[in-house]
């Protein structure tokens, strides 16, 4: 599968002050959720702008989502779409990748769990609860204790980057990882779960914490320019979890 600008850290600040129109995960169906204890490398949570901002109100239903134990690794994708797009209309893109994947893959919702535009917003992607280790359909053979985030346009040789994206991509796999206290310049043993992934199933790895989807399947996702970046994300990623 293919799958307002503020430079460098305080594009990350900004993000994280910045409260309107934020995802607030109400209460769930089996009660209020829990608090937490404090881990060592939490970092803050990231505005996130709900699904219901994209998706349509006479979307199909969906089975309920599935949960693993928690998130243990990142993966990074671009969406191969358009880059010049402007960021009001992210909303209509992110619905037109849904369509895609739900009508033409008959997948029962969009696989990435969050997607970042060009001016660093941070949208829900997959339902099931922003905070919570869902099950997602991004990487084959490894969705399980991942997250997959997907920037939002085509990354390949020679495209600019912009700065405010890679700085989201990496607030929100810090919040992401620090849930699990891991730490995003680190490995993780992941277990494959599907033969179509680089690796035979059930053949356990040992992959970035922080990945690109290609470091879990073929394929040149997230774009060769995007994952030149991906070693200047993790490092943004660990100083936002207080990490030396």
């Amino acid at each position: 599968m293919l799958l307002a600008c503020l430079p460098g850290l305080a594009a990350v600040l900004a993000l994280v002050l910045f409260t309107i129109g934020v995802d607030r995960t109400p209460d769930r169906a089996d009660g209020p959720a829990t608090a937490r204890p404090a881990l060592p490398h939490q970092a803050p949570r990231p505005p996130i702008v709900p699904r219901a901002r994209w998706l349509d109100k006479d979307a199909p239903s969906q089975p309920p989502a599935r949960y693993d134990d928690e998130v243990a690794a990142v993966f990074i994708h671009h969406t191969d779409s358009p880059n010049g797009y402007d960021c009001a209309d992210a909303p209509r893109i992110i619905r037109g990748l849904y369509t895609g994947q739900t009508d033409a893959k008959h997948w029962d919702d969009i696989g990435y769990n969050f997607l970042v535009d060009r001016c660093g917003t941070i949208y829900e992607g997959r339902a099931g609860g922003v905070d919570r280790p869902v099950t997602g359909a991004h990487t084959q053979g490894f969705n399980h204790r991942t997250t997959g985030i997907a920037a939002l346009g085509t990354f390949t040789a020679g495209v600019p980057v912009p700065q405010v994206m890679t700085d989201a991509i990496a607030a929100l796999a810090a919040w992401k990882l620090g849930l699990s206290d891991s730490d995003p310049r680190g490995s993780v043993r992941l277990t494959s779960s599907n033969s179509l992934s680089r690796y035979a199933a059930g053949t356990t790895v040992l992959l970035p914490t922080l990945a690109g989807h290609s470091d879990g399947y073929m394929t040149s996702c997230p774009g060769a320019a995007l994952a030149e970046r991906l070693p200047a994300i993790r490092e943004l990623a660990a100083r936002l979890q207080g990490r030396t």
